[in-house]
């Protein structure tokens, strides 16, 4: 008997990328049902602004009898710093009764699932919100010993970007002292690279939307094999 299961995700108004990854990923038996928060920019004040509707969309979520609710955005789930994204996971479950996650509690799981200690980040970011994304790492016990962004700030630009764009910056931040590359903005095409990426590089390759999608995963149970999206898919720990 195959696996099933209904994902609620919570997405970025203006992404256009990971629903799409989502879609091509999940196994067959799971099903995924988003509702969206709003932003256009990337910045600390727009992004603080999503969870003002956290609530409701939630709710909206819920009632469509989903397993798991995760807010598939990196940066919303990082912004305020340690434990921040638990914060929001819990607040997620109160108002709707359903158990939650976010894309960073994800990232921090899949670290510590294959073992990682220090990290070279790279994200489609400007400096500041990248700044803010390796401060929130760090203060969880993982190092970034390497790190650059393509310093971008209108979302649907970002949705816009090639894939070749990350497996470009990852290659670009790879070097001896990093266990594994992490590439970080759900709404980033990243997903077809993570596979080469990791052959060309010889180490784990983590994008937030792969991660949100073994998150979620997990959290409902789901013990399979995803091949053909790195070594986090094809292993489920």
């Amino acid at each position: 008997m195959s696996f099933t299961g209904r994902i609620g995700l919570l997405a970025p108004s203006s992404n256009t990328t990971v629903e799409t990854e989502f879609f091509k990923v999940l196994p067959e038996g799971v099903t995924l049902h988003t509702a969206r928060l709003p932003i256009v920019s990337v910045t600390p004040e727009s992004i603080g602004k999503m969870a003002d509707s956290l609530d409701v969309e939630s709710q909206l979520l819920a009632s469509a009898d989903v397993d798991v609710i995760i807010l598939g955005a990196t940066a919303p789930s990082f912004l305020k710093g340690l434990g921040y994204d638990r914060e929001v996971s819990e607040r997620i479950e109160r108002v709707t009764g359903k158990p939650a996650t976010t894309t960073s509690t994800a990232l921090l799981e899949a670290f510590k699932a294959l073992n990682i200690k220090r990290i070279a980040l790279g994200s489609a970011y400007s400096p500041t919100v990248n700044e803010i994304c390796a401060h929130f790492i760090e203060a969880n016990g993982v190092s970034v010993v390497a790190k650059d962004g393509l310093n971008m700030i209108d979302n649907l630009q970002i949705g816009r970007l090639p894939v070749q764009t990350a497996y470009d910056l990852g290659v670009k931040i790879n070097c001896a002292e990093a266990d594994a590359i992490v590439l970080a903005c759900t709404n980033w095409q990243s997903m077809a690279i993570i596979e080469p990426l990791e052959k060309a590089l010889g180490k784990p390759v983590f994008s937030t939307t792969q991660v949100s999608i073994w998150g979620a995963l997990k959290k409902i149970g789901f013990k399979g094999s995803i091949p053909g999206y790195g070594q986090l898919l094809r292993h489920f720990h």
